[in-house]
């Protein structure tokens, strides 16, 4: 994924798989990624369900990042939030926008250097001092996506159906394309710090083909 340096790498920078331009839709070829994840269901917008995870996901990833910067001499800054989302009825998902029926599994991605040892130790760690209450729920995992389409979504996140009907409908199956996967987000920006129509959101589509027709709109 990346080489040992001295420097503080930053993946939001240096990883292809974090690029997106608003009004464009991209071909990536995303590499094996390893996470932290956690699984839930409901409206984020209201459910603790939501709020919980991200609670459990952040004092493992930041106590990961000490442990690699100390033990390993590799620094790094903890990337963004991610999420997959899908739900058993799709158009409750990009059309009616039922957020009630949703699951979802968020995610912070880390180093492929960061193994299960040093995950049962920094989950360990985390119980000891303050234990959340969805820690037994975080799990490292490896996701593989390979081919996905991607683009850069600025605004609210319940502004996202159009963009998301643009994708799902005109260009995945105008380039000869399928979707294969979940539905991933990036959330560029801090959701509790940014104002939602100022919000940045990588929208990804895993994708199948057996000729990619074009690469860009």
């Amino acid at each position: 994924m990346t080489k040992k340096t001295d420097d503080k790498i930053d993946f939001k920078k240096t990883l292809d798989a974090y690029q997106g331009q608003r009004g464009r839709f991209r071909i990536v070829d995303v590499p094996d990624m390893q996470y932290l994840m956690i699984d839930g269901h409901g409206d984020p917008n209201t459910s603790p369900a939501f709020t919980e995870p991200v609670e459990a996901l952040y004092p493992v990833a930041y106590k990961l990042k000490f442990a690699s910067k100390r033990d390993l001499g590799r620094d790094y800054v903890v990337p963004p939030l991610e999420g997959l989302w899908w739900a058993e009825d799709m158009a409750s998902f990009t059309v009616a926008r039922d957020k009630s029926r949703w699951d979802w599994t968020l995610m912070l991605m880390v180093p492929e250097w960061i193994n299960q040892i040093m995950f049962t130790t920094a989950v360990e760690q985390t119980a000891a001092r303050h234990r959340p209450t969805r820690l037994d729920g975080v799990r490292l995992q490896t996701l593989s996506e390979g081919r996905c389409v991607q683009t850069l979504h600025v605004g609210s996140f319940d502004d996202e159906a159009d963009v998301l009907a643009q994708l799902h409908h005109q260009f995945i199956p105008g380039n000869g394309l399928r979707m294969a996967g979940t539905h991933h987000e990036i959330y560029l920006s801090d959701y509790r710090k940014v104002a939602p129509d100022k919000q940045r959101t990588i929208l990804r589509q895993p994708v199948t083909t057996d000729t990619v027709v074009a690469d860009t709109q």
